[in-house]
């Protein structure tokens, strides 16, 4: 399955909640989901639509791929890994998504959006303990370091970026010195730690089972 490329406020309004994949306009009145807030397609403003227990569980499961930006095939993965780990697999599987390269770029407020951060990293603007890591689904571990690059301090995106964020919490399992715009994983990240409204406990409807649990 290829990468979604179409209009990604498609995306939220399917889920029926701000997924924020566009940055800056998610926080105005042209955010889509300000303007339309039902389902696209032709029968999306549907009333008295009764989801079904399997439609629940699907979307949230399409919820969190669509936070993180994960394919299907990565999200298998992913859950293969979490629930070869001790402990709940749901947060374990989404410690794994929170530890992604593209999403930590994220959490640090150098981006305004995760496909934003995405696209930074592919462009080869940060380094992992002094050696430049361009690959955004890359697994961050404690005890490594994230910094960026000498040559891309000056640009006016990033300092627009941080400048904009800087409101915005760092995660307790990251030590950022926003001084030297260097960040160190201190830790895993924890349930408590991630914000988003993912219920983990739901069942995979074509497995049968919980779904990241």
């Amino acid at each position: 399955m290829a990468r979604y490329t179409g209009a990604v406020c498609r995306m939220c309004r399917r889920e029926g909640q701000k997924l924020f994949l566009k940055g800056d306009r998610c926080y105005t009145d042209k955010c889509a989901m300000e303007r339309r807030p039902f389902a696209p397609g032709q029968h999306g403003n549907a009333r008295n639509k009764k989801m079904s227990e399997y439609g629940m569980q699907l979307r949230e499961k399409q919820k969190a791929r669509r936070y993180y930006g994960v394919l299907e095939s990565q999200f298998a993965k992913y859950y293969g890994m979490a629930s070869s780990k001790k402990g709940v697999t749901g947060e374990n599987l989404l410690a794994i998504l929170e530890s992604r390269l593209d999403n930590v770029i994220y959490r640090l407020g150098f981006a305004m959006s995760r496909p934003e951060a995405r696209q930074l990293v592919r462009h080869g603007h940060f380094t992992i303990n002094g050696k430049k890591v361009d690959i955004p689904s890359y697994l961050v571990k404690p005890g490594e370091v994230i910094a960026l690059k000498d040559s891309s301090r000056s640009l006016d995106k990033f300092k627009a970026s941080l400048e904009a964020n800087g409101s915005r919490p760092t995660p307790k399992w990251l030590d950022f010195d926003q001084n030297t715009l260097v960040a160190k994983v201190v830790g895993t990240p924890a349930r408590e730690d991630i914000d988003l409204p993912i219920e983990e406990h739901l069942r995979d409807p074509r497995a049968g089972r919980v779904l990241y649990k």
